[in-house]
């Protein structure tokens, strides 16, 4: 995996919850997603995912950092302090992270296939 998630913020909170990430590897953002899922009574993750967002199509450096806020907004890349940072928006009208027991799961997926329901 070429993205860490390095920890979720300000949880609850819409306006100010996130999520922040570094670029371990030279990387295609969108091949990524997070999901938002919870654990279970015995400790372990659920397969129960309730909030899916694919990150952007942006090419990333190591050693760049991205947040991925809640809130709505518009992606956006800058250079603050020398450190190239990607925000992406989830554009949520309502906290993600709004348990405790809340966690972020970050999927790579380098293929994918869609088939449309009919």
């Amino acid at each position: 995996m070429k993205l860490r998630i390095d920890g979720v913020y300000h949880h609850g909170k819409k306006e100010n919850e996130h999520i922040t990430m570094t670029v371990l590897e030279d990387c295609e953002l969108h091949y990524y997603l997070v999901m938002d899922t919870t654990y279970r009574d015995d400790g372990k993750i659920s397969n129960v995912m309730r909030h899916v967002k694919w990150l952007p199509t942006r090419s990333a450096k190591k050693g760049d950092r991205i947040s991925l806020w809640t809130k709505k907004g518009t992606d956006a890349v800058a250079e603050v302090d020398g450190v190239t940072w990607h925000s992406c928006y989830w554009n949520s009208n309502a906290a993600i992270w709004n348990d405790d027991g809340d966690a972020a799961v970050l999927f790579e997926i380098n293929s994918w296939k869609t088939t449309r329901a009919k």
